[in-house]
């Protein structure tokens, strides 16, 4: 068991509503992080708000001031070193990680997506939902992996589809099971209870070794 809370970077575009729920989780002690570090990549990102208001580091990194992805996320990797992260969290982040980012954190980041993959993986995956007429879909939290969307998957919650859902409806209903679940994927990971074998992840893991690291049980 950790004697010190997980630090956290996180990454987001947006609102920060998953942040937000990250934020909540750890205040209201049901969660063993700190978030450390919000990094955006868009100036007015509410993300980035929150962040200050939770008494986290708010941190802007132009992608036009770098030659290219590569660069771009060696800065975003540099910024989280500095902070000495140990679980990068994907928060509504809409940039593709580049194969480099991802093998310099491995097993140490996770993700978020509207859907139970791996169905409906990338951008609109409740239209995705809609249009294949599906009657269930739900949400996922991941590790991250060089795919979009395809790293092992931790925990999922299952929403309805209704008849009368638009793509508003049904992401407002899979945003409460975000909000819920991805707290408790940090929370397993800070205790050292997540093990991943090839694709599948243990929640009972726990023993020596980097939490994350295939195949070995989380510390």
């Amino acid at each position: 068991m950790r004697s010190v809370p997980l630090v956290l970077g996180v990454l987001a575009s947006g609102r920060g509503s998953n942040l937000q729920a990250i934020l909540d989780a750890i205040e209201a002690g049901r969660c063993p992080a700190r978030v450390a570090v919000v990094v955006s990549d868009r100036k007015d990102a509410l993300a980035l708000d929150r962040a200050r208001r939770a008494g986290a580091s708010a941190v802007h990194l132009d992608p036009k001031a770098y030659p290219d992805r590569v660069a771009f996320d060696e800065a975003v990797a540099e910024v989280l070193d500095q902070y000495a992260t140990e679980l990068v969290c994907l928060a509504g982040y809409m940039r593709v990680l580049t194969i480099e980012f991802v093998r310099r954190f491995p097993g140490r980041i996770l993700n978020v997506h509207p859907a139970l993959l791996p169905a409906f993986p990338g951008l609109h995956a409740q239209r995705q939902a809609l249009e294949h007429g599906v009657k269930v879909t739900g949400a996922t939290v991941h590790f991250v992996d060089d795919g979009v969307d395809t790293g092992p998957i931790v925990l999922q919650s299952a929403v309805p589809v209704r008849d009368d859902d638009t793509e508003e409806t049904l992401a407002a209903r899979i945003l409460v099971e975000e909000h819920r679940l991805y707290p408790e994927a940090i929370r397993l990971y800070a205790e050292g209870r997540l093990r991943i074998e090839g694709r599948r992840v243990s929640g009972r893991g726990e023993g020596p070794g980097r939490p994350g690291d295939p195949g070995r049980e989380a510390t």
